[in-house]
């Protein structure tokens, strides 16, 4: 590792905004496929070691140890890209899975328990902000008290 790499891994460190239980969600996607394939949790050290050694390590909530995936299982995650959200509160890792993702062998850990929620589109046309903050048309009509919105099943 070059002092440069250091430099820029201690500023990302620095950076990156740790809940008061000094974690981060790492939300992992999958590089060709672009499916989300999980939502871990890293602290400082897991960070560290995800961004310098180029394996996904996260920090386990129930075993209160690091954990690289793919070290007992074979199903690896090979980090090709990694971004901090806006607010520096969340990570998006890139990976190349090897393997499934999912503990139960599932191929993203959120094929294991689909939902069936209310869908809704948007209006047609679009919709434009007013200066408060509120959705408004994007016709310049105001819209029914509690945004009317379409929703389908």
């Amino acid at each position: 590792m070059t002092d440069s790499t250091s430099t820029s891994t201690d500023a990302v460190l620095d950076r990156a905004r740790f809940g008061a239980d000094g974690l981060l969600p790492a939300v992992v996607q999958e590089e060709s496929s672009k499916d989300v394939l999980m939502l871990g949790y890293m602290d400082r050290e897991a960070l560290r070691r995800t961004l310098t050694e180029g394996r996904v390590t996260f920090w386990s909530r129930s075993r209160k140890e690091y954990w690289r995936k793919g070290d007992t299982s074979g199903h690896a995650q090979y980090v090709r890209g990694a971004a901090l959200d806006c607010d520096a509160d969340t990570l998006l890792v890139t990976v190349e899975q090897v393997g499934a993702a999912c503990h139960t062998g599932a191929h993203r850990c959120f094929d294991v328990d689909p939902l069936d929620p209310v869908t809704a589109s948007a209006p047609a046309g679009g919709v434009s902000a007013p200066a408060d903050g509120g959705a408004a048309p994007a016709d310049g009509t105001s819209a029914p008290a509690g945004g009317a919105v379409e929703a389908t099943r």
